[in-house]
């Protein structure tokens, strides 16, 4: 039995994982994440470092987790589910990824996490775009992990610069770009962004 299929069948890994995550969290509000250690996590969650090492290999593999599953509740919240098809579903997924990034960049943001926080986010993507697609498998070289790997780097990587630029346009205007640049990659049949809107 692997690791994510114990997880989501025993709560007791659910509620310390939980714990490990909200812990974290409240660390980092206080410190930079580099000077933040295991024994300080641990403290934090009142559990023990054996117990953190039976779930994270470190604190950048929690760090890791903690922003995947915040990412994939932003998505949950907002009931984006790509079928593979949709290109109104891609630029949810494109909107989200930009909304997630604002925030991160807001006053109180954690530029400090950036490196850690992108293969979490882009590991969400391409999981969501995977599950699209091989929904609706097309006849193509090309495997649809190797589309979705394209395909969510490229929407993370204009996410990440649009939130970066100073007097940047509305996330809208950015995702109907986002989407038409990506929905070739994906190939889906609409690329109009006056469609999008609709």
């Amino acid at each position: 039995m692997t690791s994510e299929v114990q997880e989501t069948l025993d709560p007791r890994i659910r509620r310390t994982r939980l714990l490990l995550q909200q812990a974290l969290d409240k660390l980092l509000k206080k410190h930079e994440f580099d000077s933040i250690s295991v024994r300080d996590i641990t403290n934090q969650a009142a559990l023990n470092r054996a117990t953190f090492y039976d779930h994270y290999t470190d604190k950048f593999e929690l760090l890791e987790c903690m922003v995947g599953s915040r990412f994939h509740e932003l998505l949950a919240e907002r009931e984006v589910q790509f079928d593979g098809t949709c290109v109104s579903a891609l630029k949810a997924i494109v909107l989200a990824v930009c909304d997630y990034l604002a925030r991160l960049q807001g006053p109180h943001g954690k530029r400090q996490l950036e490196p850690h926080m992108e293969s979490a986010i882009i590991a969400v993507v391409r999981g969501t775009l995977l599950d699209g697609l091989k929904r609706h498998p097309a006849e193509k070289p090309i495997t649809p992990e190797m589309v979705a790997a394209l395909a969510s780097w490229a929407i993370y990587g204009a996410a990440r610069e649009w939130a970066r630029t100073p007097d940047r346009c509305a996330p809208d205007e950015i995702a109907d770009a986002v989407t038409m640049l990506v929905s070739p990659i994906l190939r889906l049949p609409c690329q109009d962004p006056a469609l999008l809107a609709k």
